[in-house]
């Protein structure tokens, strides 16, 4: 198992509600195919440029554990999902 960090940005406009959906939505992806080791919800911050003319967005941190196979189908979620307008997904060296 290998481990990873990914950052999600989300629009600042939508409701708790609906962020709470999304956030559940790629947890429990995550849990199915492996570990959470933390999670943490940096808040609503300035972003450094406009980005889909959104100049704040809701930043979070996973970082998981598991294997390579499921990061294309996690960036799949992340473009499909209208309330993320931006993401990474990096691979933790030990």
């Amino acid at each position: 198992m290998n481990k990873y960090e990914t950052i999600f940005l989300m629009k600042d406009d939508i409701a708790e509600e609906e962020r709470n959906n999304v956030i559940d939505t790629i947890k429990n992806y995550l849990e199915e195919n492996g570990k959470i080791t933390k999670i943490e919800d940096l808040g609503i911050k300035k972003l450094a440029y406009e980005v889909r003319k959104y100049k704040e967005a809701y930043y979070y941190l996973i970082e998981f554990e598991s294997t390579s196979e499921i990061i294309p189908e996690l960036e799949r979620k992340y473009r499909i999902t209208d309330e993320i307008i931006k993401f990474i997904v990096i691979r933790i060296e030990d």
